[in-house]
């Protein structure tokens, strides 16, 4: 590496980001490698080209001079632009996630509406069954003072049918009618509440991908802590009676040691304390 000279080294880099295989940031690592390189990558040719390359719009304006630090060296005016255009995308990344938060929220509101209105055509199905429970009884009582009933049951059922003033069976057709469209809208109820917690979710999921970033800090929970001081405490009661079992068996083992004048003689009796 060091036999190259430098004119070598210049034309590699060169033909790297000419053919779009180094970027600025491949740039900038091979320039912390050695001091030698460190030079060479200072070089305003390769700057300018990727200068060039990646903000096209920046020669018109640096012709012009419109451009502060256009007259300084082309990394320089690389930083600033590349500064520019990373305040511009942190700026639209916010502006995309203050609009899918946006829509998140309306989704919640067309749901809550939806439940509402739901509720609603729910109470009123309920009260149109009850009344229509209620004609259908006097319009079975009315039929039935054709037939001979005890005396008790007749006033009963004539009192019934005198009580309502209006034609049963037009009023049972009409509420059988309103039944009906209380159901259909209770239908399309759901089925809209269905399609916005569909959208709700979707919304959610694209701002959770928006709001993700691989490098953030990995912070311990109080969960985890717990989670490990209970495993903690396991293993030292698991370990507190393993001990406990073997100091058993070695008391369970103990032997008496007896000496004779003619030797050494062993007897092993088992020891009960």
């Amino acid at each position: 590496m060091s036999d190259l000279p430098d004119e070598i080294w210049r034309q590699i880099l060169e033909i790297g980001i000419r053919r779009s295989n180094l970027t600025y940031r491949d740039l900038c690592c091979v320039s912390i490698s050695c001091r030698r390189l460190h030079r060479l990558s200072e070089d305003a040719d390769l700057w300018s080209f990727l200068l060039s390359s990646d903000f096209p719009q920046s020669e018109a304006s640096s012709s012009s001079g419109t451009v502060p630090g256009s007259s300084s060296s082309p990394k320089l005016t690389y930083q600033i632009k590349f500064d520019r255009e990373r305040t511009r995308k942190v700026a639209a990344h916010r502006r995309a996630v203050l609009r899918v938060e946006s829509q998140i929220a309306m989704h919640a509101r067309n749901i809550q509406d939806i439940q509402m209105k739901l509720t609603e055509e729910t109470q009123k199905m309920k009260a149109t069954v009850a009344e229509l429970s209620n004609l259908r009884k006097v319009r079975q009582a009315s039929v039935a003072l054709n037939v001979w009933q005890p005396e008790v049951i007749r006033g009963w059922q004539k009192q019934m049918v005198g009580q309502c003033g209006i034609p049963v069976d037009a009023r049972i057709n009409t509420l059988e009618m309103d039944l009906r469209v209380c159901r259909q809208q209770i239908d399309g109820f759901n089925n809209a509440c269905k399609n916005e917690n569909r959208r709700l979710d979707a919304a959610k999921e694209r701002l959770g991908v928006m709001k993700y970033h691989p490098l953030q800090d990995y912070k311990w929970t109080s969960s985890r802590v717990d989670e490990s001081n209970s495993q903690r405490k396991k293993l030292k009661k698991c370990y507190d009676s393993k001990a406990a079992e073997y100091k058993w068996e070695e008391a369970e083992m103990r032997v008496i040691y007896t000496g004779t004048n003619e030797g050494h003689d062993w007897a092993f009796k088992p020891y009960h304390s």
